[in-house]
């Protein structure tokens, strides 16, 4: 007969307690910028010199989806970005659940969380808060803790098809 895989055990709790530690990262240090140093005061493009030039805090509004692309100004696109990242993150919760690599469960951890933290953010203010500023290092982008999530969630799972994959072990 046919046997179903078993899953990691412990591999989902591990998953989602990373997806919840990146949502809650996030959505603190969104509230910290936005709240405590009240840099939407000051309007697009305030600024808190950390490490000038390398690194800042600067906020940004980002209307667009990943990095400020394509940007999302109506109700209806920004309802459609919403509905996208929670359909990925539900597809990634349903593979979590089946997963039986920690890195996968990682990965999909760190997308998972970022993804709803920035839905939060679209869902609340029609945009997202964005602030981690490397500019001085050539990385013309500004971001958060969600984007960062979401792209080393990717990465990681890139790394896992690598490495991890039945044809990489052979």
């Amino acid at each position: 007969m046919f046997r179903r895989k078993r899953s990691g055990g412990l591999l989902p709790v591990y998953g989602f307690t990373i997806a919840g530690v990146v949502l809650i990262l996030d959505q603190l240090s969104k509230y910290w910028i936005t709240q405590i140093l009240d840099l939407d005061a000051g309007g697009p493009g305030a600024q808190v010199k950390v490490l000038d030039p390398i690194f800042n805090l600067t906020m940004v509004w980002n209307r667009g989806v990943s990095f400020g692309l394509f940007t999302a100004d109506s109700l209806w696109q920004r309802s459609v970005l919403i509905g996208f990242s929670l359909a990925v993150s539900a597809f990634l919760v349903v593979w979590m659940t089946k997963t039986t690599r920690a890195l996968q469960a990682l990965a999909f951890g760190l997308i998972i969380g970022g993804a709803v933290g920035n839905v939060i953010d679209r869902a609340l203010y029609g945009a997202v808060v964005d602030f981690l500023d490397f500019s001085g290092l050539y990385f013309p982008y500004v971001f958060n803790i969600a984007d960062a999530g979401i792209c080393v969630g990717v990465a990681l799972l890139f790394a896992d098809l690598l490495f991890n994959s039945d044809d990489a072990r052979r």
